[in-house]
């Protein structure tokens, strides 16, 4: 399993020191503290974010089937910014169900270890072999979804960088319509909100102070 952070060896990483993920932090858990551990130490300077990271505390402690898709109120899932490595471009899909242009990302189906979730989705929604996720989470947020023939219901999203080999064509499933290696100069072209937005220009930086 994939030991607590609180119990780690090596320097938890930060903004200013990501790191690639490596097979054994992959590791699935059911451990929910996992997750609130990571929420503790969630890396930002911005008030709005810290705020998110204690609703989404709360949310956890308050709600043992938290990371399961049948809590009704809300439930957490990860998100993945995929972007090419040596470019700036990352991949947009327009959803099935939402329809609209969204990143790659999902339920995590019962797994605390969020860069493991936002890894498989990205890898099951672009076909991409080769893809490595970074830590830490870059972003929070938290979001109402209206998916057809389901209650409204908030989704806790908890997002990471996803690097995806150069020159890897991306092959959807039947969960996207459409999907397209985009800069961001051209998200005037498709129309996203603020929170892809924000994604985009919290996501990209990271990768300048990524030591491979």
């Amino acid at each position: 399993m994939d030991r607590s952070e609180s119990n780690e060896v090596e320097p938890r990483p930060t903004l200013a020191s990501p790191i690639i993920v490596s097979d054994e932090g992959l590791a699935p858990s059911d451990d929910l503290s996992m997750l609130i551990d990571r929420l503790d130490h969630h890396d930002t300077d911005d008030p709005a974010q810290r705020a998110i990271a204690q609703r989404m505390k709360e949310f956890a402690r308050a709600h043992d089937d938290a990371l399961f898709r049948t809590c009704p109120e809300a439930h957490f899932t990860g998100s993945a910014l995929v972007v090419e490595e040596g470019t700036e471009r990352f991949i947009l899909l327009f959803h099935t169900k939402l329809q609209k242009w969204l990143q790659p990302g999902g339920h995590v189906d019962g797994n605390a270890n969020l860069p493991a979730s936002a890894l498989r989705e990205a890898q099951e929604e672009t076909g991409i072999a080769g893809l490595r996720v970074v830590r830490p989470a870059f972003d929070l947020d938290i979001h109402e979804v209206r998916p057809p023939n389901e209650p409204p219901h908030l989704h806790l999203d908890i997002r990471f960088v996803v690097l995806a080999p150069n020159g890897s064509v991306p092959v959807g499933n039947h969960e996207s319509r459409e999907l397209r290696w985009v800069t961001e100069r051209e998200l005037d072209d498709f129309d996203v909100d603020e929170s892809v937005r924000r994604l985009v220009r919290q996501g990209l930086p990271l990768l300048q102070n990524l030591n491979e």
